[in-house]
């Protein structure tokens, strides 16, 4: 059961107190906790996900005045997708507050990647309707808006993606490949260790709770090092 301890070591967190914390809690249960229909976050997310996209166009529109439409949407897809809101969610430890049902919850649901970018969305669903578009900016600004590293040239493409573009250009066409390091932890809580490989060399390594994750980590280690060179 989620206590009043709970909601205010996460309100901490994500910088924000709910004058009605039943709106947090409702944030946090997913469907296969609810006791009754629309007890869950299924309706927050959809709300969020409106004022998530809002704030990320508004974001765009007003700081890059010359962005053309299509790139504006490309990179506003970038960072309201669900691999982009999974990060943001991590970075708060959102899924230690989740309700959960027994089985959702003993086949590794704290750390699915859908079920948190919901209950992300289902958040910012939650400050904006306990305080208004203005908070909901805020948390939005703090904790998604970084992820999109926001330039003239704001990246839309993942970092595999981007790595291998960089490494064609200059090599010519080799590939790189990816590589399991090791992997640790119980099968419902499984953390992967990837590496970025070219030609036999470890361009980047990084980690994850999915072979997937792990290797964009490890893309954008690489990706970092041959930029700075």
């Amino acid at each position: 059961m989620l206590t009043r301890e709970h909601f205010s070591e996460l309100e901490t967190r994500i910088g924000y107190r709910f004058s009605e914390p039943d709106r947090l809690r409702r944030a946090l249960t997913h469907s296969s906790y609810a006791t009754g229909e629309g007890k869950d976050n299924e309706r927050m997310e959809f709300l969020g996900d409106a004022v998530l996209e809002l704030c990320v166009s508004e974001e765009l529109f007003f700081r890059f005045p010359h962005m053309k439409e299509g790139q504006m949407t490309r990179n506003r897809a970038s960072v309201v997708c669900e691999s982009a809101l999974f990060e943001a969610a991590k970075q708060i430890g959102l899924g230690e507050f989740l309700l959960l049902g027994k089985g959702e919850d003993a086949s590794g649901g704290r750390h699915k990647p859908s079920i948190l970018s919901d209950a992300f969305e289902a958040v910012i669903c939650a400050i904006f309707l306990d305080g208004g578009l203005e908070p909901a900016r805020t948390f939005i600004h703090r904790f998604v808006l970084p992820l999109l590293h926001f330039g003239e040239t704001a990246f839309e493409k993942d970092y595999k993606t981007r790595l291998q573009e960089l490494i064609h250009a200059k090599t010519h066409g080799r590939q790189v490949t990816y590589a399991l390091a090791h992997e640790e932890g119980p099968d419902h809580k499984k953390v992967f260790t990837m590496q970025a490989v070219l030609d036999g060399e470890v361009l980047g390594e990084g980690t994850g709770n999915s072979k997937q994750s792990a290797g964009q980590e490890a893309a954008r280690v690489a990706l970092e090092r041959l930029e700075a060179k």
